[in-house]
C-alpha cells in the first residue's frame, strides 16, 4: 500500500517574515582592567549626593499572575559614602509623608506615618523574613544608586553577551552587545567561589547599564538597571534607576528630577527619631 503523501513542493511548510534585529554599526572592545576603571573612577568621583526624585512602585508579575503599579510619589534620596542613606517620600496629591528611612550604614530606622508604624534593625540580613518587604534593606538602595568600587582582592571574569531590545524611538528590534563583569570572592579558605555581583556594560559606549547583586544563597537578590545619562549641572548621571527584587516580584523606578553631588551632609541627616507611642518592629 502506498501512502498518499503530498509532494514536497512547499505544501508541508510556509514562510513568513519576522522582525529582524539589527546589530549596531560600532561595537567597542575593552579589557577587564578598563571596565574596572570605569566603575572605580565613577565611584571615586562622587562622595555624596542629594536627589529630588519620583518613585513608581510595581508589585507582582508572572509568578503572582497579576501586576499592580502604585501611583507615582515624590521624594528625596540623600547618600553619603560609604553607606549612609536617607530616603523620604510623600503621598501623591496630599503631599503628606509616606515613609522616612535613615541609615548610618550599620543600622536603619523606617517610619511609616500613615500606618503609625516604625521598623528598625541592622543593615544586613541575618534571617530572611517571609515578608518580602522586611528583606529590603538600605544597602540595596546604596549599591544600586552608586555601583560599589571593585577592589584588588576581588576575583573577576568577563564574558560577552547579546541582548535583543526594542528601541523606544523606532520601535524596531536591536541587538545590544554587552560585557558581563562578574565580581566574586572565595568562601573562607576554600576554593569555592561566591558571586557577589555581575555588572553589565553596553558595548556601544561601555556604560554600565545593569547590576545584578547576589545573596549568600547564590541567587540574584537585587537588580538595578540604569537609563541613559542625563546632565545635572556639571555631572552626568543616569536619568532613571530601576531597582528590582526578582524573588519578591517588586520593583521601584526612580526618576531623577534634580541632582547635586559632593555636597556636605552632616551626621544628623542620617539620624531619625521614632515618634513617641508609635508601634516599633525590630528586625534581625
Amino acid at each position: 500500500m502506498t501512502l498518499g503523501l503530498p509532494a514536497l513542493s512547499g505544501c508541508l511548510w510556509h514562510t513568513r517574515k519576522v522582525p529582524q534585529a539589527k546589530m549596531p554599526e560600532n561595537v567597542l572592545a575593552a579589557a577587564p582592567g578598563q571596565l574596572v576603571d570605569i566603575v572605580n573612577k565613577r565611584y571615586d568621583a562622587i562622595n555624596a549626593l542629594s536627589a529630588t526624585v519620583t518613585f513608581t512602585a510595581t508589585e507582582g508579575g508572572e509568578l503572582n499572575g497579576s501586576e499592580k503599579t502604585i501611583t507615582p510619589f515624590s521624594g528625596y534620596i540623600l547618600l553619603r559614602k560609604p553607606e549612609s542613606l536617607r530616603v523620604i517620600s510623600y503621598l501623591p496629591v496630599v503631599h503628606e509623608p509616606a515613609f522616612d528611612m535613615a541609615s548610618d550604614g550599620t543600622r536603619f530606622k523606617l517610619i511609616i506615618p500613615p500606618k503609625n508604624r516604625a521598623i528598625e534593625g541592622p543593615n544586613s540580613i541575618s534571617k530572611v523574613s517571609s515578608n518580602s518587604f522586611e528583606n529590603m534593606r538600605p544597602y540595596m538602595f546604596v549599591d544600586a544608586m552608586l555601583i560599589p568600587k571593585i577592589s584588588a582582592d576581588d576575583l573577576l571574569s568577563v564574558t560577552g553577551d547579546n541582548t535583543t531590545v526594542i528601541n523606544p524611538k523606532t520601535r524596531k528590534l536591536e541587538i545590544l552587545p554587552e560585557y558581563l563583569l562578574t565580581v566574586a570572592h572565595r568562601q573562607g579558605d576554600s576554593n569555592i567561589l561566591q558571586t557577589e555581583r555581575v555588572i553589565h556594560f553596553s558595548r556601544i559606549d561601555l556604560r554600565p547599564i545593569e547590576e545584578d547583586m547576589y545573596g549568600p544563597d547564590g541567587q540574584v537578590q537585587t537588580q538595578a538597571s540604569y537609563g541613559p545619562l542625563q546632565t545635572y549641572g556639571d555631572q552626568q548621571f543616569p536619568g532613571t534607576v530601576t531597582i528590582r527584587w526578582p524573588e519578591q516580584e517588586r520593583q521601584i523606578l526612580i526618576t531623577i528630577q534634580k541632582l547635586r553631588v559632593n555636597l556636605q551632609l552632616v551626621d544628623s541627616t542620617f539620624q531619625l527619631a521614632i515618634p513617641k507611642g508609635m508601634a516599633v518592629q525590630e528586625l534581625k
